[in-house]
């Protein structure tokens, strides 16, 4: 090959999304990208980032060295970003010399930029839980040469092509849209429902509920959002599971409740049980194991727009690598979403983590 790509051929089925239903049987090359930058940009798609042969031969002979400082880890999503970066930092010759969790608090962030500064990472890839309050760490780094390549958002101030190399993006904006015409699907157009959103000043979870309520009001005029609840602590799943009973018992007539990504859902699940509401219908977004499980067997959750994490991995190595070359790169790249539903769960699962489903999904799906 004359060219090192991203691997698109294998990773180019995806559900269309037409007049607010699925075609869940006709897979496609992929939706078009609906989110914006940080700062306004056009998306630059993914198959526009690419290196040569001899760019791939200077890249190792610097013998770089990378560290990822993730806002919070252990989930479906932040485990499959790492594995994407390592697996293309390795190809690259790049050694990863640590990887962060700051728990979603942005002080521990900073504390953990402060401890990485010390090994001399040559690369930084990060995901800033506060633009605000991060962004002195952070250009604490540019100044000392660390090239910084960003995860969906930047920190304030900070300037794309000098402090930073580029951000790399899933289309949150897009996959907002994808879960609401899933929740009107799942409805057939009519319905009161309620929505989880993320509670913070976090760039693209507010991407994400914008689409949804911005696609719900336009397209889906059967069906109402009548009750609405932010959450922003640390406990996701606990604090989402209080939010959708106090909605469930206030408003025992829902017909389904949007939440703003998987582990939230998994609350809204456990609330839902709890009530013993088992024809609601629950729609959000990334593919985690647990509500693949769910879409699997056909339950509670009935659709979602999933990210494409390990590509995001791998992109947002490979833009690293344009850092270290001094090579001119895009200022906001994207990938597509990926509708999701019991019908393509399976694909979905091998798109999104480049590995077949876990036992547990394919021994829960109902043909």
């Amino acid at each position: 090959m004359s060219r090192i790509r991203w691997r698109a051929s294998r990773l180019t089925l995806a559900v269309v999304v037409l007049a607010g239903a699925v075609a869940t049987g006709a897979w496609a090359a992929g939706n078009p990208i609906l989110s914006k930058g940080p700062h306004g940009e056009t998306a630059t798609p993914v198959s526009k980032v690419v290196l040569t042969p001899a760019e791939l031969a200077k890249v190792k002979a610097k013998h770089a060295t990378a560290a990822i400082v993730l806002h919070y880890g252990g989930n479906d999503w932040s485990t499959a970003q790492v594995a994407g970066l390592k697996f293309e930092f390795k190809k690259l010759g790049i050694n990863v010399i640590a990887v962060t969790d700051a728990n979603f608090k942005p002080d521990k962030q900073v504390s953990d930029i402060e401890t990485v500064l010390v090994k001399k990472p040559s690369i930084i890839v990060s995901i800033p839980t506060d633009p605000v309050a991060t962004a002195e760490a952070y250009k604490k780094a540019a100044r000392a040469g660390v090239k910084l390549v960003f995860m969906d958002n930047v920190p304030n101030g900070m300037k794309a092509g000098k402090d930073y190399v580029s951000v790399v993006s899933a289309d949150n904006y897009g996959n907002g849209v994808a879960s609401a015409n899933l929740m009107c699907q799942a409805l057939h157009g009519k319905g009161d429902i309620g929505a989880v959103y993320h509670g913070a000043d976090f760039f693209v979870t507010k991407q994400r509920w914008d689409g949804f309520r911005t696609t719900i009001a336009k397209s889906c005029p059967g069906v109402k959002i009548v009750v609405s609840k932010g959450i922003s602590g640390t406990d996701f799943a606990g604090d989402a599971d209080s939010a959708a009973g106090a909605m469930l018992t206030r408003y025992p007539n829902l017909k389904g409740i949007w939440a703003v990504w998987d582990v939230p859902a998994e609350g809204v699940m456990s609330a839902t049980r709890a009530a013993g509401r088992s024809d609601l219908v629950i729609a959000t977004e990334d593919l985690g194991k647990n509500v693949a499980v769910e879409l699997a067997r056909n339950g509670l959750v009935k659709g979602l727009g999933a990210q494409r994490p390990f590509d995001q991995g791998t992109t947002e190595a490979m833009l690293a690598a344009y850092g270290l070359l001094g090579k001119k790169a895009p200022i906001y790249v994207a990938l597509p979403a990926l509708p999701t539903t019991h019908a393509n769960v399976l694909q979905a699962w091998q798109q999104v983590y480049h590995a077949p489903a876990p036992s547990e999904v394919k021994s829960a799906f109902k043909k």
